[in-house]
């Protein structure tokens, strides 16, 4: 397909994930007994799978308008299973382990998104794209049967009154106007929007980073690989710091040791002229920096989650994470084209320490 066409494809179905606090309120409001968060979970896993399902059969470049329909239903149905588990875990998960759970729920994301995008194509010239799309529904509706046999603690006891929807809505909005005026939900939605822009920004354009300097595609092919296993040898390090120091102590330590492994990096590529192992090496570290400082962070956003707002506030914080990828992406790439990549690095990481004294305020506000 032309570039255009898969850029669009690409553009119109990330639109779900970043509009997902719209509807997130749906969730925290609408259960009960019967239907409760582990309902909507497994609702959208059967959507996730029947969108998918119709794309073993049909020949794709054929069905453009059929593939963007069906994708976008798919996202939606996704999003809103995102929405629903982060919400459920901030409801049932000690305090005192969330960072634990993050690090798991890293390593589960990013070895999915390894298998069913690099896998599939290390296997792509011996398998079809129908077992391809088949083997994906697969895992779906199979990790919804694990949903099904977990445990769910109900919203109401037997026999105990269940408030009436406009009774849950107006319990809803106050619970939310009393977190939106909280200064530490406006801490957090800024830390979201700047503690992540050092590796957010050399994410953004690593690949073209190593093609400029004349990296071969096997290898860069090979360097996603590796930084595959140092985002989830981070996640699980970072998980287990924020549950052992503190997830503000933590966040704060590992935005600090982001910006200065992206400083030393860009250092090595300026430099550097032959050669790309210490510039590999430093790229390396900053994908392990972004797994330490992710699942560190999302415990602290859970911890400043009221868990009766779990899927909406949780979402502001998410939101503001798509945020600062955006920005953090588009400012490095402008400084790379107009002076270079090293430039670009520097200055959207040195913008990152910004969260710094916000980090301050919450632990001040927390003591």
């Amino acid at each position: 397909m032309p570039v255009g066409t898969i850029a669009l494809l690409t553009s119109v179905i990330i639109l779900p994930w970043a509009f997902k606090f719209l509807w997130a309120p749906l969730v925290d409001v609408l259960r009960g007994q019967r239907w409760g968060r582990r309902a909507w979970i497994v609702a959208a896993q059967l959507l996730m799978g029947l969108t998918l399902l119709p794309l073993a059969f049909v020949d794709w470049q054929m069905s453009l308008g059929l593939l963007f329909v069906l994708l976008l239903v798919h996202a939606f149905a996704a999003a809103t299973q995102d929405v629903a588990i982060d919400a459920w875990a901030i409801s049932v998960t000690p305090r005192a382990q969330l960072g634990a759970l993050n690090g798991w729920m890293q390593v589960g994301m990013l070895s999915g998104r390894w298998l069913f995008g690099a896998g599939f194509l290390l296997v792509a010239h011996v398998v079809a794209d129908t077992v391809a799309v088949l083997a994906m529904i697969a895992v779906i509706w199979v990790t919804t049967v694990v949903v099904l046999l977990a445990s769910e603690a109900d919203d109401y006891a037997t026999g105990e009154r269940r408030p009436g929807v406009g009774e849950r809505w107006q319990k809803f909005f106050t619970t939310l106007r009393t977190a939106f005026r909280s200064a530490d939900t406006w801490l957090g939605i800024l830390l979201a929007l700047l503690a992540f822009a050092g590796f957010k920004a050399v994410g953004d354009i690593a690949g073209p980073f190593m093609v400029d300097r004349g990296l071969s595609s096997a290898g860069v092919g090979r360097f996603f690989t590796g930084a595959l296993v140092a985002m989830i040898v981070g996640a699980l390090l970072g998980g287990w710091l924020a549950d052992r120091f503190g997830a503000q102590r933590a966040v704060g330590a590992l935005v600090v040791l982001a910006a200065g492994v992206v400083f030393a990096t860009s250092a090595a590529a300026v430099v550097t002229v032959g050669g790309h192992a210490l510039v590999i090496a430093g790229l390396l570290g900053v994908y392990l920096c972004a797994g330490l400082l992710t699942a560190a962070a999302y415990a602290l956003f859970m911890r400043l989650t009221d868990p009766r707002l779990g899927a909406t506030q949780f979402s502001a914080y998410m939101g503001a994470i798509n945020g600062c990828e955006a920005w953090a992406g588009f400012t490095a790439g402008q400084l790379a084209e107009r002076f270079d990549y090293p430039v670009g690095f520097v200055v959207v990481a040195a913008v990152s320490l910004l969260a710094l004294p916000l980090l301050w305020r919450l632990r001040m506000s927390s003591r």
